[in-house]
């Protein structure tokens, strides 16, 4: 069991939680290691349980009939996946999958939803997260279509460290390759580039960023896009908890 607020602190949703809230919450909380590739939910499965990533990295995928995916979002330490469980959905209509191992907090969608139901606070976070999910999946889609895959690549980069707070990243071309739905020889020549103009390194399943604003100047307007709105959105909660913890 939790006890302190500073263990909720490596996810930014349960950090934001004022100190009745996260007490209510942390009996129900576990924390489990997430393994590379492991499904957590698949498509229009029922959604048991929600994730709070505070190290791992969970993509959401859009799967075709002919078993191709495309990453539509992804979800690190300023989230949390099961979102419809929150707008009366019982089902993913995505797939929920492991894209960097980690560490992530675990809840049943029951708690979350009792919880969700009785707590104002709870209810304006995440529906401010849910916005920010979907401005998510909204440029995604919109960088998919009219990008360079070497400005996608870019993109993706600055995301994926983002979420997991580190310079480093444990993956492999082909499952770079599968997240942005291209080919991986594509994903090679991109990196290559990168890797030769000393914005990154890359060596067999590894990537690290050598020179972030750099790969920033190289990435697309949709990496700042992305990354104004979750910071637009979530100071004002961090205002909320210093307010409601001193009213407490």
């Amino acid at each position: 069991m939790l006890t302190l607020q500073s263990d909720l602190h490596g996810n930014h949703l349960l950090g934001a939680l004022p100190a009745h809230e996260w007490q209510a919450l942390t009996p129900h909380l576990e924390l489990v290691h997430l393994r590379t590739e492991q499904l957590l939910c698949d498509t229009a499965q029922r959604i048991h349980h929600v994730y709070f990533p505070t190290t791992a990295i969970i993509s959401l995928l859009s799967t075709m009939e002919d078993g191709g995916c495309v990453e539509i979002a992804s979800v690190g330490r300023e989230g949390m996946t099961g979102v419809p469980v929150l707008t009366g959905g019982e089902t993913m209509p995505n797939r929920v999958q492991v894209q960097c191992a980690g560490f992530a907090y675990r809840m049943s969608a029951h708690a979350l939803r009792q919880h969700f139901a009785r707590s104002d606070f709870m209810r304006r976070l995440m529906l401010l997260y849910m916005h920010a999910l979907l401005t998510q999946v909204a440029q995604t889609a919109a960088c998919n279509r009219h990008h360079s895959l070497s400005r996608q690549l870019c993109r993706w980069l600055l995301l994926e460290t983002d979420r997991c707070a580190s310079s480093e990243l444990n993956i492999t071309q082909q499952l770079i390759a599968d997240m942005l739905g291209v080919r991986r020889e594509g994903i090679t020549e991109a990196a290559g580039k990168l890797h030769s103009d000393g914005l990154i390194h890359h060596s067999r399943g590894h990537i690290r960023i050598l020179d972030r604003k750099g790969l920033e100047t190289r990435a697309c307007e949709c990496y700042s896009i992305i990354n104004r709105e979750f910071n637009r959105l979530f100071p004002d909660f961090r205002e909320c908890e210093a307010t409601s913890d001193s009213a407490a």
